[in-house]
């Protein structure tokens, strides 16, 4: 089968704009009829309920159970006390409109800005549910005129009428839409609590109106049908796979590659792409494909990390191959596990991240998408890196790319569970840290490039090659991965007066001045050394980018200047 692909805009010169790397017309997007999909299922929403309403209020109105009604919200109202009324204002006000408004803006900011990735899907289908449920709403109740019950009414009377319950419908809309998104990114016993709790909102609210006597038990019903049909009408166009596709063909992206592959330019060293499966789908992977064929590597090879085999028997096994790119994808292990096996071999490796931390790609500037990052990559030019080495005992001579310790964050690092770090992000790290910051401190020996030994108490030991972690705090200042030089931070607050100095002196972000005194520094200390030997009194938690080791009582670090060779955008390092 032909294909074609549309022409590219051509800049003034008459130079036709190359694609945007990891993108292609063969996979464009299906907005225009996802806009007309909610569209059209709105118009039959409206009408659906404006028709129930229509035969509520005429044909239907004396048939029961219509014809109860007004005996439930007489009952509602010889039931009323002053406890029953105070709870029945706050579920009330669960549905109102500032608090609907309001808990959609934060939970919408929420999404788009707390890690992993901005999850805008998720945000759009959030918003447009509680809006489309309030145009239908308004629709609605133009449509149907209806009086509200004749009872002692506890709430101004709105000038819309009686049929739907807006207050319903809107907090259906919310707290459902929430108990959705909540089932879909949190596994487990927790997440099915979370959202029976806010499956429990609108009907609770629809009770406090009923209680108040501001609806009769069917506008209650028709409120909780619009919420429910307008998350199903927004779910369907924005959360399914194929809500933005525009019904590419099942080969788009072999339509795709083909298509850069046939663009005139110089072809590429072959490049062997070493990705995570837990964290890598094949969504990204034809990204990844298509953004490497987009800049002349054809020769392209996808080999999968193991539980046994992390990345550096697959990073060795391409450079024995002759492969002249890496590229690496996966959380900070994995680019560990490769930079190990590349040290020191001259090949290129193009940093990738996929996981939950990613501190090796946030301090080189790399965006936090996987393909954006590898199309920033491949239009740079490679650097030469610093690694670091890191043994002891139990722990036999590795490299690590960027924070290894031992204490405090070695604490975290194991006791953080996988599914809190699939569900939270990086946030699940700091959750874990509030239950080890009583850990009792550590009594260690430091030499550092030779100098008399330092004895110090600590919490935390961090030995750095960059500096900066999660939200942009400089954990350790000054730290560099080009500086030739690798950075000591000993962490020993106490109290609640310690680790506020202890930030006041991240927060002003210092360099290490690089004495090796015996005087105490205070809550927080920072070296730059060439060779470190830190040793313990008794065996402390370990861990090595991120990853735990075994625990023990000795740790030799030394850097290796410019031992690894990294493609990064120009002026980034």
């Amino acid at each position: 089968m032909e294909t074609t692909t549309p022409a590219r805009a051509a800049d003034p010169s008459g130079v036709p704009a190359p694609p945007r790397l990891g993108h292609s017309p063969a996979l464009s997007s299906g907005v225009g009829r996802a806009v007309a999909r909610i569209a059209a299922f709105a118009v039959c929403q409206a009408a659906m309920i404006a028709g129930l309403g229509l035969l509520i209020t005429g044909p239907a109105r004396n048939l029961w159970p219509l014809s109860a009604e007004d005996a439930l919200n007489d009952a509602f109202e010889r039931v009323r006390n002053d406890a029953l009324t105070t709870a029945s204002a706050i579920a009330s006000g669960a549905g109102d409109t500032h608090t609907v408004v309001g808990v959609t803006v934060l939970c919408c900011l929420a999404l788009l800005v707390v890690p992993p990735l901005p999850r805008w899907r998720a945000a759009l289908f959030l918003a447009l549910a509680v809006w489309l449920q309030s145009l239908v709403f308004l629709l609605i109740t133009e449509a149907v005129d209806r009086t509200r019950p004749d009872v002692e009414r506890l709430d101004a009377s709105p000038p819309t009428s009686s049929y739907t319950s807006g207050h319903t419908g809107a907090a259906t809309a919310l707290y459902a839409g929430l108990a959705a998104l909540v089932l879909s990114r949190v596994r487990g016993r927790w997440g099915r609590v979370v959202a029976v709790l806010l499956l429990l909102i609108p009907l609770l609210v629809g009770l406090a109106r009923l209680y108040r006597g501001m609806h009769h038990p069917s506008d209650v019903v028709g409120g909780l049908l619009n919420g429910a049909l307008s998350l199903f009408v927004v779910g369907r166009a924005v959360l399914a796979d194929d809500a933005w596709a525009a019904r590419p063909p099942a080969d788009a992206v072999d339509i795709a590659v083909a298509a850069a592959e046939r663009r005139p330019g110089p072809s590429r060293e072959a490049a062997v792409v070493i990705v995570n499966p837990t964290v890598t789908d094949t969504a990204t992977r034809d990204r990844l494909r298509l953004a490497l064929a987009q800049r002349g590597h054809t020769d392209v090879t996808f080999v999968e990390t193991t539980e046994r085999d992390t990345g550096g028997g697959q990073a060795a096994d391409a450079v024995r191959g002759g492969a002249g790119l890496i590229v690496a994808c996966g959380g900070d292990g994995t680019i560990r596990a490769v930079a190990d096996a590349l040290a020191g071999t001259g090949v290129t490796l193009a940093v990738v991240p996929c996981g939950t931390g990613n501190l090796l790609a946030r301090n080189l500037g790399l965006p936090l998408d996987p393909a954006d990052a590898l199309a920033a990559a491949l239009t740079g030019e490679p650097r030469a890196l610093d690694l670091g080495t890191i043994s002891g005992d139990g722990i036999a001579r590795t490299h690590f790319t960027a924070m290894s310790g031992a204490g405090l964050d070695a604490a975290v690092m194991g006791s953080t569970s996988d599914r809190a770090k699939s569900a939270l992000g990086w946030p699940a790290y700091v959750l874990a840290g509030l239950g080890e910051l009583r850990g009792p401190r550590m009594r260690l020996a430091v030499t550092l490039d030779g100098a008399p030994a330092l004895h110090r108490t600590a919490r935390m030991v961090l030995i750095a090659n960059i500096g900066t972690v999660q939200g942009g705090t400089a954990l350790v200042p000054g730290a560099r991965p080009d500086d030739g030089l690798l950075d000591l931070a000993l962490f020993d607050p106490r109290g609640a007066g310690g680790w506020l100095r202890a930030a006041g002196v991240l927060l002003r972000g210092s360099r290490p001045t690089g004495t090796a005194s015996g005087a105490h520094g205070g809550p927080v200390e920072f070296f730059a050394f060439r060779r470190a030997e830190l040793t313990f009194t008794r065996p402390q938690p370990r861990e090595v980018d991120g990853d735990p080791v075994a625990p023990g009582r000795r740790i030799i670090a030394e850097v290796r200047p410019g031992a690894l060779t990294v493609l990064l955008p120009a002026g980034e390092k």
